[in-house]
Protein backbone atom coordinates (compact mmCIF):
# COMPACT_ATOMS: atom_id res chain seq x y z
CA UNK A 1 0.00 0.00 0.00
CA UNK A 2 1.76 3.31 -0.99
CA UNK A 3 0.84 6.32 1.51
CA UNK A 4 1.85 9.32 -0.82
CA UNK A 5 -0.11 12.25 -0.31
CA UNK A 6 -1.21 15.46 -2.85
CA UNK A 7 1.82 18.14 -2.39
CA UNK A 8 1.03 21.16 0.58
CA UNK A 9 -0.82 23.44 -1.05
CA UNK A 10 1.19 26.30 -0.46
CA UNK A 11 4.12 24.25 -2.38
CA UNK A 12 1.61 23.86 -5.59
CA UNK A 13 1.55 27.47 -5.33
CA UNK A 14 4.91 28.03 -5.37
CA UNK A 15 5.18 26.05 -8.94
CA UNK A 16 2.25 27.80 -10.60
CA UNK A 17 3.88 31.05 -10.00
CA UNK A 18 7.28 29.66 -11.21
CA UNK A 19 5.61 27.91 -14.47
CA UNK A 20 3.88 31.10 -15.05
CA UNK A 21 7.23 32.83 -14.92
CA UNK A 22 10.65 32.04 -14.66
CA UNK A 23 9.83 28.92 -16.92
CA UNK A 24 7.76 30.89 -19.84
CA UNK A 25 10.21 33.25 -19.91
CA UNK A 26 13.40 30.63 -20.23
CA UNK A 27 11.54 28.58 -22.31
CA UNK A 28 13.63 27.76 -24.78
CA UNK A 29 16.42 26.94 -22.52
CA UNK A 30 14.28 24.53 -20.61
CA UNK A 31 13.68 22.37 -24.14
CA UNK A 32 17.08 22.75 -24.98
CA UNK A 33 18.23 21.01 -21.67
CA UNK A 34 15.78 18.45 -22.47
CA UNK A 35 16.68 17.80 -25.77
CA UNK A 36 20.41 18.02 -25.45
CA UNK A 37 20.99 16.32 -22.19
CA UNK A 38 23.12 17.81 -19.18
CA UNK A 39 26.56 18.53 -19.93
CA UNK A 40 27.74 20.14 -16.41
CA UNK A 41 31.09 21.33 -16.01
CA UNK A 42 31.28 20.67 -12.41
CA UNK A 43 30.00 17.69 -9.65
CA UNK A 44 29.41 19.08 -6.29
CA UNK A 45 28.83 17.30 -2.82
CA UNK A 46 27.42 18.85 -0.66
CA UNK A 47 25.36 18.44 3.09
CA UNK A 48 21.83 18.16 2.57
CA UNK A 49 20.88 20.61 5.16
CA UNK A 50 18.41 23.02 4.02
CA UNK A 51 20.86 26.01 4.60
CA UNK A 52 23.18 25.05 2.38
CA UNK A 53 21.98 26.14 -1.42
CA UNK A 54 25.11 25.57 -3.90
CA UNK A 55 23.31 26.56 -6.85
CA UNK A 56 22.23 30.13 -5.17
CA UNK A 57 26.22 30.54 -3.64
CA UNK A 58 27.41 30.55 -7.11
CA UNK A 59 24.53 32.09 -8.89
CA UNK A 60 24.28 28.53 -10.87
CA UNK A 61 21.71 28.17 -13.60
CA UNK A 62 19.94 24.73 -14.37
CA UNK A 63 22.08 21.98 -16.18
CA UNK A 64 25.58 23.84 -14.54
CA UNK A 65 26.02 21.84 -11.96
CA UNK A 66 25.50 17.54 -11.41
CA UNK A 67 24.80 17.95 -7.55
CA UNK A 68 24.46 14.89 -4.82
CA UNK A 69 24.04 15.86 -1.58
CA UNK A 70 23.92 13.21 1.62
CA UNK A 71 24.70 14.23 5.65
CA UNK A 72 27.36 16.10 6.31
CA UNK A 73 28.90 16.07 2.68
CA UNK A 74 31.11 12.77 3.28
CA UNK A 75 32.02 10.24 0.80
CA UNK A 76 32.93 6.60 1.37
CA UNK A 77 36.11 4.64 -0.23
CA UNK A 78 36.03 2.46 -2.69
CA UNK A 79 34.49 -0.77 -2.17
CA UNK A 80 33.07 -3.27 -4.38
CA UNK A 81 30.81 -5.24 -2.40
CA UNK A 82 27.74 -5.49 -4.60
CA UNK A 83 25.81 -3.51 -2.26
CA UNK A 84 23.77 -0.56 -2.91
CA UNK A 85 26.13 2.60 -2.66
CA UNK A 86 24.52 5.78 -3.69
CA UNK A 87 27.36 8.44 -2.90
CA UNK A 88 29.68 6.52 -5.51
CA UNK A 89 27.28 5.87 -8.24
CA UNK A 90 26.93 8.83 -8.71
CA UNK A 91 30.47 9.74 -8.53
CA UNK A 92 31.02 7.03 -10.74
CA UNK A 93 28.22 8.51 -13.11
CA UNK A 94 29.94 11.82 -13.13
CA UNK A 95 33.21 10.70 -13.70
CA UNK A 96 32.88 8.46 -15.95
CA UNK A 97 29.66 9.29 -18.22
CA UNK A 98 29.28 13.16 -17.54
CA UNK A 99 33.04 13.29 -17.42
CA UNK A 100 32.90 16.51 -15.29
CA UNK A 101 36.38 18.15 -15.28
CA UNK A 102 35.67 19.60 -11.13
CA UNK A 103 34.57 18.05 -8.40
CA UNK A 104 34.21 19.69 -5.60
CA UNK A 105 33.42 18.90 -1.66
CA UNK A 106 31.80 21.49 0.29
CA UNK A 107 30.98 21.69 3.85
CA UNK A 108 29.75 24.34 6.01
CA UNK A 109 29.81 25.67 9.41
CA UNK A 110 27.38 24.41 12.23
CA UNK A 111 26.67 21.24 10.62
CA UNK A 112 24.43 18.70 12.67
CA UNK A 113 26.12 15.30 11.05
CA UNK A 114 29.32 16.77 12.31
CA UNK A 115 27.73 17.60 15.60
CA UNK A 116 26.42 13.68 15.42
CA UNK A 117 29.60 12.24 14.47
CA UNK A 118 31.61 14.19 17.56
CA UNK A 119 28.86 13.26 20.32
CA UNK A 120 29.13 9.74 18.79
CA UNK A 121 33.20 9.09 19.25
CA UNK A 122 32.83 10.69 22.68
CA UNK A 123 30.69 8.38 23.79
CA UNK A 124 32.96 5.38 22.98
CA UNK A 125 32.73 2.96 25.64
CA UNK A 126 29.28 4.04 27.05
CA UNK A 127 26.44 4.37 25.42
CA UNK A 128 27.21 5.10 21.77
CA UNK A 129 23.65 4.58 20.44
CA UNK A 130 22.02 2.12 18.21
CA UNK A 131 24.82 0.24 15.96
CA UNK A 132 22.14 -0.48 13.33
CA UNK A 133 20.99 2.78 12.77
CA UNK A 134 21.71 4.05 9.20
CA UNK A 135 23.33 7.23 10.44
CA UNK A 136 25.42 6.29 12.80
CA UNK A 137 26.95 3.61 10.65
CA UNK A 138 26.75 6.78 8.01
CA UNK A 139 28.60 9.20 10.65
CA UNK A 140 31.73 6.32 11.10
CA UNK A 141 33.07 7.86 8.12
CA UNK A 142 33.86 10.87 9.84
CA UNK A 143 35.75 8.66 12.58
CA UNK A 144 39.39 9.48 11.05
CA UNK A 145 38.42 13.30 10.72
CA UNK A 146 37.90 12.68 14.14
CA UNK A 147 40.71 10.93 15.28
CA UNK A 148 42.84 14.32 14.01
CA UNK A 149 41.15 16.64 15.59
CA UNK A 150 41.33 14.72 19.29
CA UNK A 151 45.11 14.21 18.43
CA UNK A 152 45.34 17.65 18.26
CA UNK A 153 44.20 18.68 21.78
CA UNK A 154 42.08 21.49 20.81
CA UNK A 155 39.99 22.27 24.12
CA UNK A 156 37.26 24.56 23.08
CA UNK A 157 34.10 22.51 21.40
CA UNK A 158 33.43 25.10 19.08
CA UNK A 159 36.88 24.98 17.84
CA UNK A 160 37.10 21.96 18.00
CA UNK A 161 33.41 20.92 16.05
CA UNK A 162 35.32 24.29 13.45
CA UNK A 163 38.20 21.93 12.87
CA UNK A 164 35.81 18.45 12.38
CA UNK A 165 33.79 20.25 9.71
CA UNK A 166 37.36 20.70 7.78
CA UNK A 167 38.82 17.61 8.35
CA UNK A 168 35.61 15.96 7.28
CA UNK A 169 36.24 17.81 3.94
CA UNK A 170 39.83 16.03 3.85
CA UNK A 171 38.45 12.71 4.41
CA UNK A 172 35.97 12.66 1.63
CA UNK A 173 38.85 13.91 -0.71
CA UNK A 174 41.56 11.31 0.46
CA UNK A 175 37.92 8.73 -0.18
CA UNK A 176 37.69 10.23 -3.76
CA UNK A 177 41.07 9.10 -4.40
CA UNK A 178 40.56 5.80 -3.44
CA UNK A 179 38.14 5.14 -6.59
CA UNK A 180 40.60 4.06 -9.89
CA UNK A 181 38.54 5.48 -12.47
CA UNK A 182 38.71 9.14 -10.61
CA UNK A 183 42.45 8.74 -9.56
CA UNK A 184 42.78 7.74 -13.49
CA UNK A 185 40.83 11.15 -14.31
CA UNK A 186 43.20 12.97 -11.75
CA UNK A 187 46.51 11.71 -12.86
CA UNK A 188 45.85 12.04 -16.37
CA UNK A 189 44.46 15.64 -15.50
CA UNK A 190 40.95 15.82 -16.82
CA UNK A 191 39.66 16.09 -13.31
CA UNK A 192 40.26 18.54 -10.53
CA UNK A 193 39.28 17.90 -6.89
CA UNK A 194 38.15 20.92 -4.84
CA UNK A 195 37.48 21.09 -0.64
CA UNK A 196 35.53 24.10 -0.08
CA UNK A 197 33.98 25.35 3.38
CA UNK A 198 31.24 27.96 4.04
CA UNK A 199 30.00 30.16 7.09
CA UNK A 200 26.40 30.20 6.44
CA UNK A 201 26.01 33.25 9.11
CA UNK A 202 28.76 35.40 7.84
CA UNK A 203 28.39 34.35 3.81
CA UNK A 204 32.19 33.03 4.16
CA UNK A 205 34.00 30.63 1.34
CA UNK A 206 37.20 28.77 2.18
CA UNK A 207 38.79 26.82 0.04
CA UNK A 208 41.26 24.30 1.06
CA UNK A 209 45.11 25.04 -0.67
CA UNK A 210 47.03 22.07 -0.94
CA UNK A 211 50.71 23.63 -0.44
CA UNK A 212 49.78 25.51 2.70
CA UNK A 213 47.74 22.87 3.87
CA UNK A 214 44.64 25.19 4.59
CA UNK A 215 41.32 26.91 4.04
CA UNK A 216 42.25 29.64 3.05
CA UNK A 217 39.19 32.51 2.39
CA UNK A 218 38.16 33.15 -1.70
Amino acid sequence: MHHARPLPSYLIKRYHGWKATAYEENKAWFQRLANEGQRPRAMVISCCDSRLQVSALFGAEQGEFFIHRNIANLVPPHKPDGEHHGTSAAIEYAVCVLKVAHLIVIGHSQCGGVKGCADMCEKAGEDAGDGHSYLTRWLELLRPAWERVREAGIEDDGERLLRLEKEGILVSLENLMTFPFLREAVEAETLQLHGLWTDIGAGDLEYFDAESGAFVKV
